[in-house]
């Protein structure tokens, strides 16, 4: 028969095995900076296998996105063909987002060969969003994206913001993954065959007039 102090020892290298080494890295992510793409959804728990394989589905070259605009209007994607269109998904509480939405509005504003749809990413209702953007003007078409059923023709976001670049023939001819700057979508247009042009003035912090 084994003695008391023995079965104390046993309890107690098990007790010491749940426990992290001293020397075990931290799961902790440093700090990435204001500049890096905000997590989409935190508090969202892991997708089941039928979920997984949904969002691993090959997306269409060509998307469709048929949204309602929180000012009682429609946005079809299909009907800005010949335009270069700029998707962006983002949310109020992503300062990454704030940040880029004023050379979002310059570019919808200010080139009549591109325009801006915003897609936000969040659960929020109308009036909280018509009040938010009082304080946040765009010049662009926002709609509010079901978190729970994004559209889709187009990645689920997991970091914000995301965006896409839609071509004048429909097709998706790049994607962005945090902040993005008026000048990188120029670039980017450039390279893709559009037009390249002197860069836009500065964005101010509130948006101009939209276009007609």
């Amino acid at each position: 028969m084994r003695s008391p102090a023995f079965a104390v020892l046993v309890l107690a290298l098990l007790l010491a095995a749940c426990q992290p080494s001293a020397d075990q890295p931290s799961d902790a992510a440093p700090d990435a900076g204001a500049d890096a793409p905000a997590q989409a959804d935190p508090d969202a728990a892991a997708p089941d296998a039928a979920t997984q394989d949904a969002e691993d589905a090959p997306r269409p070259d060509h998307p469709a996105l048929q949204v309602a605009t929180i000012d009682g209007g429609q946005y079809d994607l299909a009907e800005h063909r010949g335009q270069w269109v700029v998707v962006n998904f983002w949310a109020t509480w992503c300062s990454p987002c704030l940040k880029e939405m004023p050379e979002l509005s310059a570019l919808h504003t200010m080139r009549e060969h591109i325009t801006v749809v915003g897609l936000a990413y969040e659960e929020i209702d109308v009036p909280a969003m018509q009040s938010f953007l009082t304080e946040h003007p765009v010049a662009y078409p926002i709609a509010i994206i079901d978190v729970y059923e994004p559209p889709a023709d187009f990645e689920t976001p997991r970091g914000l913001p995301m965006t896409y670049l839609i071509a004048p023939d429909g097709k998706v001819a790049r994607q962005f993954l945090g902040p993005v700057t008026a000048k990188e979508i120029e670039a980017a247009i450039a390279s893709n065959g559009g037009p390249q042009l002197e860069a836009l003035p500065e964005a101010e912090a509130e948006a101009t007039p939209a276009k007609a």
